[in-house]
């Protein structure tokens, strides 16, 4: 079987990436959802300085407030490529293709976290009912369908086990709420919270870790499927690929607290798939 890096450097190969990046002015738009990047200026302008660099071209970062909205920047061809969610992603497989997955701590996967105040007592999920609850985003993983889907397990839904529920269009937002006590429990992504104890220790230590899910796809890069053959695009996974490769790329990665991007299978993803069918089934 073909790896996909090798794919794509057959493919860069055949439709001359080297001369894109000399000659293409078109600037290479990619889509940030509001995962560990919402207001943080510096990572982004390294993000894009790398990828620039490395591409030949401008780079332009477009963020929006959801995932929705990226998403749908995305499949009508606004933007080129985007950093979503393994949720968004396997909603729209048809359409879309992974590009590349960053690594974290060694591997492309994650954890949603069910997190609390720091003197909360609660030990499950069980113990939050008929309390105020914060997600990040109605198309996110590990900030709504986790625990949506564990919810449907036992039969409920967040509308009438949570008294409330929030939407913070944002992880770090999350923890924000329920540091801030505006809500009792929070959905929240396992390594946006895990980098905040680093870079907002401060934010972190009034909260806790009640629960972890299982391991799960890290959120992927993706682009659109009709589009994987275009020069731009197949010069953009590469550049993704190769990020820990350049000083620059190296980096962006430090200040995202990742090690690299790689390639992986759609397989990645199966136990979202699986949380998916548990969630929908119930709905």
């Amino acid at each position: 079987m073909v790896s996909r890096r090798s794919f794509i450097s057959a493919a860069g190969a055949a439709f001359g990436v080297a001369s894109f990046r000399a000659e293409a002015m078109e600037p290479f738009r990619l889509g940030l959802t509001p995962v560990f990047l919402d207001n943080d200026a510096v990572v982004v302008d390294q993000l894009q300085s790398a990828f620039a660099a490395s591409l030949g071209v401008p780079v332009e970062l477009e963020q929006r407030r959801t995932y929705e909205e990226i998403t749908g920047l995305l499949l009508e061809g606004s933007i080129d490529a985007a950093w979503l969610c393994g949720f968004p992603y396997l909603q729209h497989q048809n359409e879309l293709s992974l590009m590349a997955v960053p690594v974290w701590n060694g591997q492309p996967l994650y954890q949603s976290y069910l997190i609390a105040a720091s003197d909360d007592e609660a030990t499950d999920l069980e113990d939050f009912r008929g309390g105020v609850h914060a997600f990040s985003d109605p198309d996110s993983n590990s900030g709504y369908l986790v625990t949506a889907s564990d919810l449907a397990q036992i039969g409920e839904s967040p509308e009438k086990f949570f008294k409330r529920t929030i939407f913070t269009f944002g992880h770090r937002n999350v923890v924000r709420a329920v540091a801030a006590g505006l809500v009792r429990s929070g959905s929240v992504d396992g390594y946006v919270w895990e980098a905040l104890i680093k870079t907002e220790p401060e934010l972190t230590r009034r909260t806790r870790v009640v629960k972890q899910s299982e391991w799960l796809g890290f959120p992927p890069f993706c682009m659109r499927t009709d589009r994987a053959n275009e020069p731009e695009i197949v010069a953009m996974a590469e550049t993704l690929l190769s990020l820990n490769t350049t000083e620059l790329g190296r980096s962006a990665l430090k200040l995202l607290q990742l090690d690299s991007m790689v390639a992986v299978e759609t397989s990645l993803y199966d136990g979202i798939a699986e949380r998916m069918r548990t969630y929908y089934s119930f709905r």
